[in-house]
């Protein structure tokens, strides 16, 4: 295979891919750059005001051959993700992929000083279950069938660090992640063995982002200076800094491309090291 083969499959032409969460930084990140090569893009989000500026931001990208579309989806609703596949389908005939980016955190489900383990509210503890393990099985199970239905398709799912090495404070949201690694596993043997081996099944697991779920954890919302937890993480990734959404691109891109074609089931950190090291 010669450079411009290469470089022939990042070019995403004629393929539409389906972006829960997608009015999100990480989300609409993503979105711009696959619409940048050319993708079709369906922004799904419960927000319509960040889908909708996302789907923007797409459309006065210099020379945007690609068309995005803002649509109103709950990932934890069923109904709603049928109705947003009817409309993906009604825009563009075909789901050719879809990344499952809606997830998150919620303070009350984090101990605290003043919130012990013991008292967390079970329904803090439920939402926060729900939006990550129930947000990413039912979008897969709604956009999935189409992809069985064609025999080809890439789905990549959102994990986290917290799945290979559970971080303090946060029981339910490094269980909930750790479940999307499992279920991304179930799913790649999945869909290859019953459907097609042509259907693919990914996950990242990023490393540590400064975003608006994990803001109150890593900086001071006074000031802005790092928290001491901040600082702990920090010094213990070797390249010395927090993710920025840019460095996920280039494992998104890969996995969704042809270059990744015999790649199903895994889960890639990007993490800047910090599984790598061990403190010494």
């Amino acid at each position: 295979m010669n450079l411009a083969q290469i470089s022939q499959n990042y070019d995403f032409s004629g393929r539409t891919i389906v972006i829960t969460g997608g009015g999100g930084v990480l989300g609409g990140e993503i979105a711009a750059t696959l619409a940048g090569c050319h993708a079709n893009i369906a922004i799904l989000d419960r927000d319509m005001r960040l889908a909708e500026r996302a789907a923007q931001r797409i459309a006065e990208l210099p020379g945007m051959q690609a068309r995005a579309v803002a649509i109103d989806a709950d990932v934890l609703d069923k109904a709603s993700l049928a109705k947003a596949e009817a409309r993906v389908h009604s825009e563009f005939g075909r789901v050719d992929g879809l990344i499952n980016a809606a997830g998150g955190n919620k303070p009350q489900a984090t101990t605290s000083p003043d919130l012990a383990f013991f008292d967390l509210p079970a329904e803090a503890l439920r939402f926060v279950f729900d939006l990550n393990i129930l947000g990413t099985i039912l979008p897969s199970q709604v956009f999935g069938r189409g992809m069985a239905a064609q025999q080809e398709g890439v789905i990549l799912n959102i994990s986290s660090m917290n799945a290979f090495r559970p971080l303090t404070r946060i029981p339910a949201y490094s269980a909930a992640k750790a479940g999307v690694s499992n279920f991304t596993q179930w799913l790649a043997v999945h869909m290859a063995q019953e459907y097609s081996p042509r259907i693919r099944v990914n996950a990242i697991a990023p490393g540590f982002f400064l975003t608006e779920q994990n803001r109150f954890l890593l900086t001071d919302t006074a000031t802005g200076e790092l928290t001491p937890r901040g600082q702990t993480i920090l010094a213990h990734t070797p390249m010395a800094r927090f993710g920025d959404p840019a460095d996920l691109l280039g494992a998104v891109l890969w996995l969704l491309s042809p270059l990744s074609q015999f790649v199903t089931g895994i889960v890639l950190p990007i993490d800047g090291g910090f599984s790598a090291f061990s403190g010494v």
